[in-house]
């Protein structure tokens, strides 16, 4: 006779507070972005989060976290440049242009160092990349890679890209160690393919580590396990102002009268009308930022407005067991 089966427990609805703020997380390999960005939401306790940029699984490194308001600004990093630390092998190819794949050596002469600087040379600039079968990238709604590990091709554009710079650091022979300055879009995996075949050896890319987003560097990121060593007060007070993501702007500071009239979305006379381009400015009040906006001709207008709602405790829907 089979026991009646015993009823669960009510699901418990997570009450996460209001955070505002930007981590500055050092990914490990093996975690995508996104788990990532979910483990760093639970540790601090936050109702809203997103993450500027994602990183490949493989690869480690600065991830920086948003919360809060900061979502509203995650945009900027995703256009920003990125600097990565890169380590090709060189003499092989892989079919996935990684670890991951199949390696196979090219039996190719491998070239000296003079050599080796003069193909990376060859590869700064503006370039024409494709993007990699394996990657996120989506075709009707699902990863590339998903179609490639089912033996499924699909064609691929090729996108510009700007490579700004990139430095051999070490050298030896089948091994580089790169450090790559570029623009968002760029896959350091097809870099490192292209850069194999330019030097007519072959190469894949044996480990990647971004260092820097912008003007974000590893300098004061933590790791998951650091964070998660802390009270959640400590774990909090590790966030960086959300400021943080716009210091390419110019700062702009308002009156108190003319801080009302642009938190409620009105566009202000600064100055005389001017034939200045437009830029966008960060607003401030009091050293608090207000938002961010485009100064025109003289005119203020709003475009990112920061709530004045502060310390509140939001309820979300994500539901323990």
């Amino acid at each position: 006779m089979c026991e009646a089966r015993q009823p669960r427990p009510p699901r418990q609805a997570v009450v996460r507070d209001r955070v505002d703020g930007v981590l500055l997380l050092d990914k490990p390999k093996g975690l995508s972005s996104n788990h990532a960005m979910l483990a760093a939401r639970r540790l601090l306790g936050a109702a809203k989060a997103g993450h500027g940029g994602t990183l490949d699984p493989m690869a480690s490194g600065l991830l920086p976290v948003v919360f809060g308001e900061a979502t509203k600004f995650a945009h900027d990093l995703l256009d920003a440049d990125k600097t990565y630390l890169a380590t090709l092998r060189l003499g092989e190819t892989s079919t996935t242009g990684d670890a991951e794949g199949v390696i196979t050596p090219t039996h190719a002469s491998l070239p000296d160092e003079s050599g080796m600087r003069a193909a990376l040379q060859r590869h700064v600039g503006r370039l024409l990349q494709r993007p990699p079968m394996h990657s996120a990238l989506k075709h009707q709604g699902r990863p590339l890679y998903e179609y490639a590990r089912s033996g499924v091709e699909i064609e691929r554009e090729a996108r510009e890209v700007l490579i700004r710079s990139i430095d051999l650091l070490s050298f030896s022979g089948a091994t580089a160690m790169l450090r790559v300055v570029c623009s968002k879009g760029t896959y350091v995996r097809t870099l490192a393919e292209d850069i194999g075949r330019t030097a007519g050896c072959g190469a894949w890319l044996s480990d990647l580590r971004r260092e820097a987003v912008d003007t974000l560097t590893l300098e004061r990121a933590v790791t998951l396990d650091q964070l998660e060593a802390l009270p959640l007060a400590g774990r909090r007070a590790s966030l960086a102002p959300l400021d943080r993501l716009l210091q390419q702007l110019r700062r702009v500071e308002l009156d108190t009268a003319s801080a009302l009239r642009f938190s409620q979305g009105q566009r202000l006379r600064l100055m005389p009308r001017t034939d200045a381009v437009p830029e966008r400015v960060r607003v401030y009040h009091a050293d608090r930022l207000l938002g961010v906006a485009l100064l025109d001709a003289g005119v203020l207008i709003s475009q990112r407005l920061i709530s004045s709602v502060s310390n509140t405790v939001e309820k979300t829907q994500d539901i323990l067991p």
